[in-house]
């Protein structure tokens, strides 16, 4: 059944005599409520637009018949319909499931046409699928730019701001979802799921020349360069607002890369958002400013009000950048794997021990270690003066806390 044909067992008035012989009195006809979404995914949706550009030759205009003979589908049948009535609501074509003809629309066409460039399509894509549906642009205006959140918030959201049903509400965050995922809205980014914002999206598109943006990799093995991301900007004059995540990177798909990035998203942005304080995790291949890369790093060693380092793989970079923290007496909190030995100038530091060995170690324990990760942390941050370290038992910290 569809958003707006009739249900089909409503639609014949009865007028036949009731069982007393009187006559009957013809049903009303029911319609099901108009949603405010297709009810379809944008890719199933895509199917007619496709299959239009293929039998077509650069035609946009297609004769409804003659392409649900190509499909193999009989154009009278309720999918057919439905698949039309999708199609339209998505914006792909124009024209209703009687119509003589069906014509892809601008977008449409730049949606589908393999001839169209990456930031085009996906610009086509994005406006169709989620910009030009009211209630998946309201989510994506809402939640933009962070983790992809449980999907009962996004239903709340949808109820309490957005006045659905719950039915409604559920399904179109499925759909949502659906439709995110496959035009690459939402992407693996640090060992999280995120709903990117269209820029970052684009901006992870090749270009003509394969260009980006260089940032320089923290606790790199070898100096690779890696990607600017556009995750959680934030300017290096907002460093009370900032946790720095200071771990070895190392080069994309390496071990180093994909161990920081799990953590990041599995353990450390997490525990920080417990603490309740809005801090912003920051790592160095995820700054954006223009500048130095290693003055920037620098900066935020010194100044993030929260210091988080990994002292796993027993990275050079990391232990320099933390024996400038240091120095500084400012809140830090370490956290390395099992596997490593903790250098014994720090060995009497507290350190959040996280065994890594295999997967069937490590999932059970996140919770524990997230908990253990923010209790340190709010500690570190409540009592600053408490701080102890090698170089304050000797009185050399400096900034004094500034």
């Amino acid at each position: 059944m569809t958003d707006e044909l009739e249900d089909p067992e409503t639609n014949d008035a009865d007028d036949g005599a009731t069982a007393d012989g009187t006559e009957a009195k013809p049903k009303p006809r029911r319609r099901r409520t108009q949603r405010s979404f297709p009810a379809s995914s944008f890719k199933q949706a895509r199917e007619l637009s496709e299959a239009m550009l293929e039998i077509g030759g650069g035609a946009r205009e297609v004769r409804r018949v003659t392409l649900f003979d190509h499909l193999g589908r009989s154009p009278e049948s309720g999918p057919s319909r439905q698949s039309v009535t999708n199609s339209t609501r998505y914006g792909l074509t124009e024209g209703s499931y009687s119509a003589e003809t069906l014509t892809l629309t601008d977008n449409g066409h730049k949606a589908v046409n393999p001839d169209s460039s990456p930031r085009e399509r996906a610009r086509a894509q994005f406006h169709l699928a989620v910009e030009n549906i009211s209630p998946f642009k309201a989510l994506y205006e809402r939640f933009a730019g962070n983790k992809l959140p449980a999907q009962q918030v996004m239903r709340d959201f949808l109820t309490g701001e957005q006045d659905m049903s719950e039915e409604d509400a559920k399904e179109a965050v499925e759909l949502f979802i659906l439709n995110a995922r496959e035009i690459g809205l939402i992407q693996t980014l640090s060992g999280a799921e995120r709903i990117l914002t269209l820029d970052h999206m684009l901006d992870e598109l090749p270009t003509s020349t394969d260009a980006k943006g260089r940032a320089g990799t923290n606790g790199s093995d070898n100096g690779a360069q890696a990607p600017i991301a556009r995750i959680t900007p934030t300017p290096t004059g907002d460093l009370k607002k900032t946790c720095f995540y200071i771990t070895p990177i190392g080069e994309e798909g390496g071990e180093h890369r994909k161990h920081a990035d799990l953590l990041l998203g599995q353990i450390v942005e997490p525990a920080v958002e417990e603490l309740g304080l809005e801090l912003a995790v920051v790592r160095a291949d995820k700054m954006t400013q223009p500048g130095m890369i290693s003055q920037q790093i620098l900066q935020h060693v010194l100044g993030a009000r929260l210091v988080v380092a990994d002292l796993s793989f027993h990275n050079p970079n990391v232990f320099y950048e933390l024996a400038i923290r240091h120095a500084t007496r400012r809140p830090t909190v370490l956290i390395s794997r099992t596997a490593e030995r903790i250098p014994f100038d720090i060995a009497d530091l507290r350190v959040v021990r996280l065994d890594m060995t295999d997967i069937y170690t490590f999932v059970p324990q996140m919770d524990a270690w997230r908990a253990e990760l923010t209790q340190h942390a709010r500690q570190a941050l409540e009592q600053p003066d408490a701080a102890v370290t090698p170089i304050t038992l000797l009185g050399g910290a400096f900034g004094n806390g500034q």
